[in-house]
């Protein structure tokens, strides 16, 4: 039901110069959980935050959110508050308020399937293992929506995962941590901008690559 009400606001026209882009960075709230590999995805809020100036300045659909312009075009970054697992309540809600066709979304995720200073991006797929993106699936009905996944690597040797991710980011990791970030922002940026093809030519790939 939730997929067919998603697909129907989708297919009447849309007013893009009015309607924003809604960009989403998945993580944990709390002081504690800031510089976790699996808050990759808030990282990548704040680098556009800084650069755009624009402030996570209220609460609304369980996120804090700021909306400003990037490249000219209306956004809306926001970091969901209800922990990775619940993730989707914020999504879905801010979709909702904002009537976001979902080719207008894109959610930026820390991923342990993709090598540490790895960017990836892409249209659609399915949440694999990451229960923020399975949240977000189950609140808008649909896998149809664009990502960023920033890799983080899997853990060496039987380390356990759910541990690892709640892990801050290694001193060697620390030293290039800042480009990949950088590259992720600059990736939703060209999202915006010019589009998720576009995007994916430019930046998908390891950082040792370019």
């Amino acid at each position: 039901m939730m997929n067919r009400l998603f697909r129907q606001r989708n297919e009447q026209p849309v007013d893009n110069q009015s309607v924003p882009y809604l960009l989403v960075g998945l993580g944990n709230p709390g002081r504690e959980y800031r510089e976790n590999r699996h808050n990759a995805g808030f990282m990548v809020i704040d680098k556009l935050c800084k650069e755009t100036g624009i402030s996570l300045s209220r609460m609304q659909s369980k996120a804090l959110v700021g909306v400003g312009t990037i490249e000219g075009k209306r956004v809306v970054l926001a970091k969901p508050q209800t922990f990775m697992n619940l993730s989707g309540q914020a999504v879905g809600g801010l979709v909702r308020f904002y009537k976001i066709p979902l080719e207008q979304v894109l959610v930026i995720y820390d991923d342990l399937d993709l090598p540490f200073g790895t960017i990836r991006l892409r249209p659609g797929g399915g949440a694999g293992g990451q229960k923020g993106v399975a949240s977000v699936i189950q609140h808008l009905g649909t896998q149809d929506f664009a990502r960023i996944r920033v890799g983080i690597g899997r853990p060496p040797g039987q380390r356990d995962a759910s541990g690892y991710v709640l892990q801050d980011f290694s001193a060697s990791e620390q030293k290039i941590l800042d480009e990949i970030l950088d590259r992720a922002a600059a990736a939703a940026r060209v999202f915006v901008a010019e589009g998720l093809d576009i995007a994916m030519n430019q930046y998908n790939g390891t950082l040792l690559e370019k």
